[in-house]
């Protein structure tokens, strides 16, 4: 088995390597809307708005009853998160992407706790996330170009650029 067939939730992610996932959950803090991209019925990708918590250990997904980004997620779990860079060209702490797969929560106890924290309108589709991928580009001293990405399993690798 392979680090790509692995998944972790958020806590998982965040003992093993706290600072990216500081800056990650920093970087979606920064701002309320992000986009993320699941899969249509004919495999092509779908990219839409949404909003992300963090919450009990986990990176949840809430979604609008039989909107078409939850029924992407309930046919084909897989999505890519990528978070809002803000305007302009400066990039804050980084561009900073999640991938993963999203699993549907329909336990009562846990969509009235995540409820009561969120608030959303009601009904609501809640998903938690099993990550496989986080990744953060940032440019260093304006000279180069860095990559950091974590697989479940392994540690960050770092890839520097000019």
């Amino acid at each position: 088995m392979t680090a790509n067939d692995t998944a972790a939730n958020w806590a998982a992610f965040t003992a093993a390597e706290p600072g990216l996932a500081q800056t990650v959950e920093e970087r979606f803090g920064a701002f309320t809307h992000h986009v993320l991209a699941t899969l249509r019925k004919d495999g092509s990708p779908r990219t839409t708005g949404l909003e992300v918590r963090f919450f009990r250990g986990e990176l949840w997904l809430g979604m609008m009853p039989g909107s078409v980004k939850a029924l992407d997620l309930r046919r084909d779990p897989r999505f890519a998160l990528q978070a809002n860079p803000g305007e302009g060209t400066g990039m804050g702490g980084g561009d900073v992407r999640i991938a993963g797969r999203a699993v549907e929560v329909e336990d009562p106890a846990v969509k009235a706790a995540y409820g009561e924290e969120v608030e959303p309108p009601e009904p609501f589709h809640l998903f938690r996330t099993e990550l496989t991928e986080v990744v953060r580009t940032y440019v260093e001293d304006e000279t180069y170009l860095v990559v950091q990405v974590w697989q479940p399993g392994e540690p960050v690798r770092s890839l520097k650029r000019t």
